[in-house]
């Protein structure tokens, strides 16, 4: 049986919770990377899976810095409204880059006014400490073209 390890192609089923329990994200289908510290899962999840196979049941605490950064208020911005087309919502998602780093973010509209647009930049889920649990379905070696 396959272990996994670097240029290994590794299905996973997970689940993604917070330190409460409450259920954040799950995959509906399994969900397949290249194994070998390519950024395809975050590193923790990788460094968990290293010798697994098939059928072995992975769980995981990730610290802020393990998954989707701290939460930085220098992300969160006000805009003036007459820049952001008419039907805007709040939910609406668009790219925009960073004032002091120039980084591209994604920025989520959390609030709006007459006047002005609050967006912000970072993930849903920065900041939080989340559980990561999978199951390894199926371990194969990557083929050349992977």
């Amino acid at each position: 049986m396959t272990s996994v390890a670097k240029n290994t192609v590794v299905t996973i089923k997970y689940r993604l919770s917070n330190t409460e329990g409450e259920m954040l994200e799950q995959s509906d289908e399994p969900h397949s990377y290249l194994h070998g510290g390519y950024g395809n899962v975050f590193d923790v999840v990788e460094s968990a899976l290293e010798g697994k196979q098939a059928g072995d049941v992975v769980e995981i605490m990730m610290e802020p810095e393990d998954a989707f950064g701290e939460y930085d208020e220098n992300l969160v911005r006000v805009e003036e409204r007459g820049v952001f087309p008419e039907n805007i919502e709040v939910g609406m998602q668009f790219e925009g880059q960073g004032e002091s780093s120039g980084d591209v973010h994604v920025y989520t509209v959390t609030d709006i006014t007459d006047d002005k647009v609050v967006v912000d930049g970072n993930h849903p889920l920065a900041g939080q400490s989340l559980r990561f649990q999978c199951e390894v379905t199926e371990v194969r070696a990557a083929a050349p073209d992977e």
